[in-house]
């Protein structure tokens, strides 16, 4: 086992510790992580710190951190960057109720607009999420995560064609579901 792994399970099993040396070990994986995202954005309103610090905080207030290994760790982060992300662009939605639209296609693909409708997107992935947790699972670790094929299939436990053939379905319902949304 790695160390990242070891730390992690003695995070999960209750020793508080483990997080504090586990954080400087994928604060740059993290960091990388977040720029990716926001790499998207036109004028981007948040940093990479800011995300990987408020990630941190999520992760830390977690009443039970279940983290298995590595790649379970970075499955969670993605989730908890996802929420970050979205929360932001809802506030800022909230703020000026004005905002664009993208079609999924274009946000599915990279680089994505900067103009990507992350509260709809989100809308779209919670009714995913109720019917086919998978998919769901493989967008969050495609698009949120920036995961290769290989590395979802191997987070997820399955084969790189069956991961491949997840996100193409996911990405057609999610356009259809996106384009359904539109005025």
């Amino acid at each position: 086992m790695g160390e990242v792994t070891v730390l992690l399970r003695r995070w999960s099993g209750g020793d508080e510790a483990a997080l504090s040396q586990l954080i400087p070990l994928v604060y740059d994986e993290l960091k990388r992580l977040a720029a990716y995202h926001l790499q998207k954005e036109a004028q981007p309103s948040l940093t990479s710190t800011v995300i990987v610090h408020e990630a941190y905080l999520r992760l830390v207030g977690s009443a039970d951190p279940d983290v298995r290994d590595r790649h379970h760790f970075f499955a969670v982060a993605s989730r908890v960057i996802r929420h970050i992300l979205v929360d932001h662009a809802r506030r800022q939605m909230a703020a000026k109720r004005e905002h664009a639209k993208v079609p999924l296609d274009d946000a599915l693909t990279i680089p994505v607009k900067p103009d990507l409708d992350l509260v709809a997107l989100d809308k779209a992935l919670e009714i995913l999420g109720r019917t086919d947790p998978d998919k769901l699972r493989v967008v969050e670790l495609r698009f949120f995560g920036g995961l290769s094929v290989e590395e979802t299939a191997q987070v997820m436990g399955t084969s790189p064609a069956t991961i491949k053939r997840e996100w193409s379905v996911a990405k057609v319902w999610l356009y259809e579901q996106m384009q359904g949304a539109r005025p």
